[in-house]
């Protein structure tokens, strides 16, 4: 399979800011990949950087194998993009923006674009000023979309979106990469993303933490919950391949994130001295996006004290 886009060794430095620190993808045609991270980990600075509005500070970068510090133009011709907060000429009418559009693309543009707009029920008549949020997201996603791009590039772009309207819209991504055009998507929302995604690469600091198929990742992490007799019980360390993603502890409950967890695990640790059960958990993508990222999962009572919920199928 081929290649959509490919970064290598991506870094890009501001002042007193190391936005990207070394960010390496491929993303293969055809898939819906989902990039995630929290606000300031360098999801929109990589996207900038696909599209050539970004110069990285090193490393290399090729869309639809052409360099974004040369081809831009080219690159944007071929692909879609959507923000989280699109940029339109508010004192156009519906209808003008996309005659307005069309003149840079073919003569499907402005049909395709008709029928997006009439199936949001969208008054062609209408301001651009005088629309809601929602609608003015459903302008620009049908503007990115009716040139029918090779890439579609989107950065929170069901921010506004009704539920419906944005199950649907997520639906017709599936639909897109099944006719062999690719979804780059960075979004917060980790339900609609965990629906749609073929592979997810999770950026933290600038860094990325983990690059799969979503399937693989999700089997790949578990949540285990270990019962003890004395809460100064050492537990063993688990051994290669094993990563321990975050590890909390409250009385004699123990719960860990093990990334390559499997059965000899789980009977290294049952069998241990003071070990009274071992029960593992499979995951969101949520939990294990806030595993990759390092922030806590625990809960708190009214003493302050941090407390795992343990259930018979684990910690939650």
């Amino acid at each position: 399979m081929n290649h959509i886009i490919e970064t290598s060794d991506l870094k890009m430095r501001f002042r007193g800011c190391d936005a990207l620190r070394g960010v390496s993808l491929n993303v293969d045609e055809g898939t819906v990949f989902a990039l995630l991270g929290e606000n300031g980990a360098g999801k929109t600075t990589a996207i900038r950087i696909l599209t050539g509005f970004q110069l990285p500070t090193s490393g290399t970068c090729r869309i639809m194998n052409l360099d974004p510090a040369k081809d831009a133009l080219e690159i944007r011709r071929r692909t879609g993009y959507v923000s989280d907060a699109p940029a339109l000429y508010d004192w156009m009418g519906v209808g003008e923006i996309g005659w307005f559009a069309a003149t840079l693309y073919d003569e499907q543009f402005l049909p395709r674009y008709q029928e997006s707009i009439r199936r949001y029920e969208i008054p062609e008549d209408r301001k651009i000023r005088h629309l809601s949020k929602g609608q003015r997201a459903k302008v620009a996603l049908s503007l990115s979309l009716a040139h029918d791009p090779e890439l579609l590039i989107l950065d929170e772009p069901t921010s506004g979106l009704d539920p419906m309207v944005r199950r649907d819209f997520l639906e017709s991504m599936i639909d897109r990469a099944a006719s062999g055009r690719t979804v780059f998507l960075s979004s917060h929302q980790m339900a609609e993303v965990e629906r749609v995604a073929d592979v997810i690469a999770i950026l933290h600091n600038g860094k990325v933490r983990v690059c799969e198929p979503l399937d693989t990742l999700k089997d790949s992490v578990t949540e285990v919950a270990i019962s003890l007799e004395d809460p100064l019980v050492a537990l063993p360390t688990l051994p290669a391949p094993a990563e321990v993603l975050g590890e909390q502890s409250y009385g004699r409950q123990r719960s860990m994130v093990v990334r390559h967890y499997d059965s000899a695990m789980h009977d290294l640790l049952a069998t241990r001295v003071g070990v009274t059960g071992v029960a593992e958990r499979a995951l969101s993508l949520e939990e294990i996006f806030i595993a990759f990222t390092g922030r806590s999962q625990s809960r708190k009572p009214v003493d302050g004290a941090e407390v795992p919920m343990v259930t018979e199928g684990g910690v939650v």
